[in-house]
């Protein structure tokens, strides 16, 4: 039945009785048995977070005259983090309303450049390494710029030479990550940096996962790239604070090294019988509670307490590379840059989707990813209570699986193993748009995505079929990347 409006309004703490019950099947976070969506630092910090958005729930940062309070904080918050960025003295910069905004922000900033300083381009372009966060994908199917992916080596790490190969006239900026979220290695930002400076192009650097732990860990003596602003190519640079900051939900930032690049990134519409129209960012109203609770989270933390929670988020990150390693048929992915642990098979005989339903059957949530089969965590300090349950559970199901091979073709594994290896991503991308209908339908409707679902096309493959169809196509996919070996692709 369709909900509606109740004629009366109903008694306060009931309904806030009833919202409490509506989180039963949410993920733990506050547990440690979740990588990745929250970033949790204690139940003191999380009432600070509430606290400080409460007290500006109804501030609107569309408007910075009338609410100076909220631009004074975001200004700071802004110098903060280009301090932190080891940003020049003119750098500049806005609050967003997350990673995925910031990184929409620097495409369009940079198109619109492009527009100012080279009209004559048509279809413009970027050069990005194909780890790249996918939020550049949704940057150029809004913005109308093309998107030029340059293969990665062995470590996860952009090829500088790929990269320079796939420049032409039209591309308009180059980006990176620091780091890159399938597997947590920092990009060659000084060496791609260098390339956009010898091309006169800018580049953007995006830290959104990393900017507010990175520099925390170099202090502790992590080896890494240098990757940001100390690297004179770089233009902007992109860090979220409702990850490793610690701030609420909603918050993050972009940076510029000077207003010359910032200005392109406002709107402003001069003839709206309104009035005069402009906006710093995306959104009109932005709500003042996640610049207050950011401004907070930074000044509650301080450079010691985020040096803290980096050090325990890393040694929880090495504990469990090494409990990873030595689980027979599991390899650890990536450098060893970040605090990202990410897993994937060692040879045939596990299938790395059979294990996570297994772990997702004893509570944990699962990250999965594809090319390769993999799942990725994000460790945090509040893992560290719970790693070593982690790991007897994977143990545990990787001898399971290893046992039982029929598993890889039932349940979740089935349908996320089909829809990785499909080589037409196209078929791919109309069953997720299913399962999209479905979730937004006038319904609401809750999503199957098991090999048993009704009226999934993959997943009546998967019945129908089952094992033939997954090796026809595990040989097509062979084909194809033995082609693209062969053409430097």
């Amino acid at each position: 039945m369709r909900a509606t409006i109740p004629e009366a309004g109903r008694p306060h703490d009931e309904l806030l009785e009833t919202m409490a019950g509506f989180r039963e099947g949410d993920a733990d976070y506050a547990g440690g048995r979740t990588w990745s969506m929250v970033y949790y630092a204690g139940d003191e910090h999380h009432a600070l977070m509430e606290q400080a958005h409460n007290l500006f729930l109804a501030g609107n940062a569309l408007n910075p005259i009338a609410f100076k309070s909220l631009k004074r904080m975001e200004t700071e918050v802004v110098q903060m983090t280009a301090s932190m960025l080891n940003a020049p003295p003119d750098a500049v910069g806005t609050m967003t309303q997350g990673g995925t905004e910031s990184l929409l922000l620097a495409v369009k900033t940079y198109r619109d450049l492009a527009r100012a300083r080279r009209p004559w381009i048509r279809r413009p372009n970027m050069v990005v390494p194909e780890t790249i966060h996918v939020a550049f994908d949704k940057a150029a199917h809004y913005f109308g710029v093309d998107i030029r992916r340059a293969r990665v080596d062995a470590r996860g790490q952009a090829d500088v030479r790929a990269m320079k190969r796939l420049i032409n006239q039209s591309t308009i900026f180059l980006g990176a990550s620091a780091p890159q979220y399938p597997s947590g290695s920092v990009d060659p930002i000084a060496e791609i940096g260098a390339l956009a400076a010898r091309r006169g192009l800018p580049f953007h650097v995006d830290a959104c996962f990393g900017g507010f732990i990175l520099p925390w860990l170099e202090q502790l003596g992590v080896a890494m790239p240098v990757w940001d602003f100390r690297v004179p190519g770089v233009t902007s640079m992109s860090a979220d604070l409702h990850k490793f900051g610690y701030a609420a939900k909603g918050a993050s930032t972009i940076v510029y090294r000077d207003m010359g690049y910032l200005r392109h990134q406002f709107f402003v519409a001069t003839d709206w019988c309104g009035g005069i129209y402009i906006s710093p960012t995306m959104a009109g109203t932005r709500p003042g509670g996640a610049i207050a609770a950011a401004w907070a989270a930074l000044q509650g933390m301080g450079r010691d307490g985020y040096l803290a929670l980096a050090e325990q988020a890393w040694q929880g990150a090495e504990r469990l590379r090494a409990g990873i390693g030595a689980i027979e048929g599991l390899r650890v992915m990536g450098m060893p840059h970040s605090t990202v642990v990410t897993w994937t098979a060692d040879g045939p005989g596990v299938d790395i989707f059979a294990v996570a339903d297994l772990l997702q059957e004893r509570g944990w949530g699962v990250d999965r990813q594809q090319r390769p089969a993999s799942v990725h965590c994000t460790v945090n300090a509040s893992n560290l209570p719970v790693l070593d349950t982690y790991l007897d559970d994977l143990r545990e199901a990787v001898a399971h699986v290893k046992a039982h091979p029929e598993l890889s073709r039932e349940g979740d594994a089935a349908v996320y193993g089909l829809m990785a290896r499909v080589p037409l991503r196209g078929l791919v991308k109309r069953e997720v748009l299913k399962v999209m209908e479905t979730m937004y339908g006038p319904e609401g409707g809750e999503v199957d995505l098991s090999a048993d679902a009704e009226g999934d096309k993959l997943a009546a493959l998967v019945r129908k079929y089952g094992d033939p169809v997954f090796s026809a196509i595990d040989r097509v996919v062979a084909l194809r990347d033995r082609a693209r070996d062969k053409l430097g692709l």
